[in-house]
This record gives structure tokens, C-alpha cells and sequence, in this order.
């Protein structure tokens, strides 16, 4: 009996977590059927859920009304840009923090942390005076400087590499190793999970702002996706929410795919965070 309670209590938690799971999905399968009805029907009370017809139009229309092939290659450039330059900023200032010894080391940091305290659109006129003066207006490289580096990043990964035992690092010292390869070949395999979570993080925040390429883009050839499903919810004859549901699931599409692919490091990171 004493073997069985465990079981149980898996059996029953997974029950609990089933109403869960169909409140998250509800969101989606709306989403999803309504790309797939006509504009009538969504206004429509006796048309129910299930589309009576299902309309894969939605999609290829959608997708003619803007050039969505070059949001999406932009949106590809922008978020791979970011994500490169944030973790190799974080990597080496998260490593310094957690593991050099410097004057005004924690002052710097509790500075450093200041970004995280205030809201990101705090910032966005001094942003966009200094991409201006910069000359970046209009260009990709407007849509990527404002975040190279990240304060929640560094907190993230520093919290990682002092978890890490010290013994490792002088071991590494000992075989010759100086702070380059003791960080390459000691700390970041070990802190791969912690990075694999901030790299979806990262890429889902960068791959939905609407807000910051609307104030420094102005031409279809540099804008991102969230900018044309913009365009689709401000045509003239009102948003066409079929055509607006289907191209939300194309943009939304890769973020999901992201996540099923990386959700075991994803939860990882998050069982291992208070394990030395």
C-alpha cells in the first residue's frame, strides 16, 4: 500500500493539471479555428466554435496583404542579432561578477542591475535619441543596438557560475587553464540549461516587440513580423480577424516549435536554479 501512494498521487496530480492544460490551450485552438472560419461566421452566435466550412484561404491571402517573407527574414536577422550579442555580453560580464575579484565590483553590479528595475519603455526615448544621433534610423542595426546586453541576463547567468564549485575552477588552474578556457570548458557546459532558458526568453520578447521597430522603422523593407499583423489589424474596412488569426499562427508558429524543442532544458534550468 505505502508503494502505491506515490502513484497515486502522480495519478491524481496529472488529473489536476488536465483542466490546466485545456485553459492554456483554449487560447490557441480559438485562434486556430477562427483563421480557418469566414467574417461572418466569427460574429455569427449560432455558428458555434467549428467552422462550417474550413477556409485554408485565410493563410496564403493573409500573407499577400503585407511582404511577410521579408518581416520574416527580418525578424529572423533582428532576433538571432540579439541573442547572439546578449549572450556573449551576459557570458562575460556574468562571469566577472560571480568570479573576479575587482574594486567597486558590487557597486558596479547593483548599478548594473538598474536596468532590470526599470520598465523598458522608460527608455525608449533615450534610446531613440541616441539611435538617431547614431545614424541607425531605419535600419536593422536601430532594431538590435538598444539590446545587446541585458541586466536580468547577467543576474540570471551569475547566479549559475557561483553555483558552481570553486574546486572545479582551481582544478582547471591547475591543469594550465587560464579565465578563458576555465569559462569555456568549466562553467558553460555546466550552466547550459540557464542559457538555453534565457535564449527562449530572449528570442520571445525580441520576436513579439511591436512597439520599438514601430518607432524607429518606417520602411516595409526593415520591419518585423508583429508590424504587418499591425498593418492586418488597421486595414480600412476593419480588421479582418480570419486573415489576422491566420497570420498570428504563422508568426506564432516558430516560438511554439522553439519550445517543444527546448522545453526539457527550459524546465531544467529552473529544477537545478537553488542545487549546488
Amino acid at each position: 500500500m505505502p508503494a502505491f501512494k506515490p502513484f497515486a498521487r502522480s495519478r491524481w496530480m496529472h488529473w489536476l493539471l488536465v483542466p490546466a492544460l485545456l485553459l492554456w490551450l483554449s487560447p490557441l485552438v480559438w485562434m486556430l479555428l477562427t483563421s480557418l472560419k469566414t467574417r461572418t461566421e466569427i460574429f455569427d452566435p449560432a455558428a458555434g466554435w467549428w467552422p462550417q466550412v474550413l477556409q485554408w484561404g485565410n493563410y496564403p491571402a493573409a500573407l499577400s496583404v503585407a511582404p511577410f517573407g521579408t518581416y520574416l527574414i527580418n525578424s529572423i536577422l533582428v532576433t538571432a542579432g540579439i541573442l547572439l550579442a546578449q549572450l556573449t555580453t551576459i557570458t562575460l560580464a556574468a562571469y566577472a561578477f560571480a568570479r573576479l575579484r575587482f574594486p567597486g565590483r558590487d557597486l558596479l553590479f547593483g548599478l548594473f542591475l538598474l536596468q532590470v528595475m526599470f520598465p523598458i519603455y522608460a527608455t525608449f526615448l533615450t534610446n531613440f535619441i541616441t539611435v538617431r544621433e547614431l545614424g541607425l534610423m531605419n535600419t536593422l542595426w536601430a532594431l538590435m543596438v538598444p539590446f545587446v546586453a541585458s541586466g536580468y541576463g547577467t543576474f540570471m547567468l551569475r547566479q549559475a557560475f557561483r553555483q558552481v564549485p570553486q574546486d572545479l575552477a582551481d582544478a582547471a588552474r591547475l591543469d594550465g587553464c587560464g579565465h578563458w578556457a576555465t569559462l569555456w570548458y568549466v562553467y558553460l557546459p555546466l550552466v547550459r540549461p540557464t542559457l538555453i532558458a534565457f535564449a527562449m526568453i530572449s528570442v520571445v520578447t525580441h520576436w513579439n516587440d511591436y512597439m520599438w521597430p514601430l518607432l524607429v522603422t518606417n520602411s516595409e523593407a526593415v520591419r518585423t513580423l508583429p508590424i504587418g499583423l499591425g498593418l492586418l489589424a488597421k486595414a480600412d474596412s476593419g480588421a479582418d480577424w480570419p486573415r489576422l488569426m491566420a497570420a498570428t499562427m504563422v508568426v506564432s508558429a516558430p516560438l511554439m516549435l522553439v519550445f517543444i524543442v527546448f522545453q526539457r532544458r527550459f524546465v531544467s534550468s529552473f529544477m537545478h536554479a537553488g542545487l549546488k
